[in-house]
């Protein structure tokens, strides 16, 4: 399933991450099997990435990161000439990914399926609806890419339960939920900016929209997921771009208490990594300073160990 080569540097800060995890986790009765990791650093001369992770095929609701993937279908349908560009679909993209807008990814998921969810439907309209709620999937799928199996990307995004077709919806889903898995979203990440998924005028778009700037007057705003966050934990001077995302209590135990991110940073030296953790559990997901001190350990162990066959990106 791996489309990286394993290097030794990455699994010994991925071993330094599953011990602080491990050891959070059990302080607090969160079952450890609740958290996963891919480390990722861009190989030479354009060869293979080098990597570590943990967990790396656990299939779980992805909170907000499932945004990226919506995006990235998005500039594909630019692309190709499926939706037509326009302001509210630039606004909805932005504020999708600035601002993790839940309305904002909803109404870019209306304009790819060509679904609303609105009055109830007949049996018959309702498969219908359900097939054009596949229009994400179908995307994804048509990659080939194996670090893909088994995600999910049919459903909107909510701020608590569904009504209506997206209830009937989801109850009707053969799998449920958005699913995602760490290796499904490192492999995104990858393709975005080491990569070339897309072409050349819209990969700067997506890398754009996911940047954070660490000296932003934003950064203390929860919605612009660097406080709490990864990023939270980079020393100053390190270019981010980055999602995240979390889930409260949400009524449903099959999508709540749930802390992820996906970050891709330059550190001041110069070395470029991605970095992709999942995390379960109503104490983590509710705890602003574990993520933030997982980014510090990784900035440091990358800083201190002399990887001398690192790729420098500027």
């Amino acid at each position: 399933m791996s489309f990286f080569d394993d290097d030794p540097v990455l699994q010994g800060i991925g071993t330094l991450l599953a011990e602080k995890a491990h050891a959070t986790f059990r302080e607090r009765g969160v079952p450890p099997e609740q958290f996963g990791y891919v480390l990722l650093q861009p190989g030479r001369d354009g060869g293979r990435p080098r990597g570590a992770a943990l967990n790396a095929g656990w299939r779980s609701y992805p909170c907000s990161l499932v945004k990226v993937f919506f995006l990235v279908a998005a500039q594909a349908a630019l692309e190709e000439g499926r939706l037509q560009p326009h302001e509210e679909l630039e606004r909805a993209m932005r504020d999708m990914i600035l601002w993790s807008s839940n309305a904002a990814t909803n109404y870019i998921i209306d304009l790819l399926s060509g679904t609303t969810g609105d009055t109830l439907l007949t049996d018959a309209e309702m498969a219908a609806w359900s097939g054009r709620r596949q229009s994400v999937n179908r995307y994804f799928a048509a990659l080939d890419w194996p670090e893909l199996d088994g995600i999910n990307l049919d459903q909107k995004l909510m701020d608590d339960l569904r009504y209506g077709r997206e209830k009937i919806g989801l109850d009707q889903s053969p799998i449920g939920h958005n699913v995602l898995t760490p290796i499904a979203m490192a492999r995104l990440m990858y393709e975005i900016f080491h990569g070339s998924l897309l072409g050349e005028t819209c990969r700067p778009v997506i890398r754009d929209l996911l940047a954070r700037n660490l000296e932003s007057p934003f950064v203390q705003r929860g919605a612009y997921q660097v406080s709490g966050y990864l990023a939270g934990g980079m020393p100053a001077g390190t270019q981010v771009w980055s999602k995240a995302g979390r889930t409260r209590w949400l009524g449903d135990e099959r999508a709540e208490f749930r802390r992820h991110d996906a970050l891709r940073s330059i550190l001041p030296n110069g070395e470029a990594l991605i970095a992709v953790v999942f995390t379960q559990g109503e104490a983590i997901a509710e705890d602003d300073g574990f993520f933030p001190s997982l980014g510090a350990l990784i900035a440091e162990q990358i800083v201190r160990r002399d990887v001398g066959h690192s790729v420098r990106q500027r």
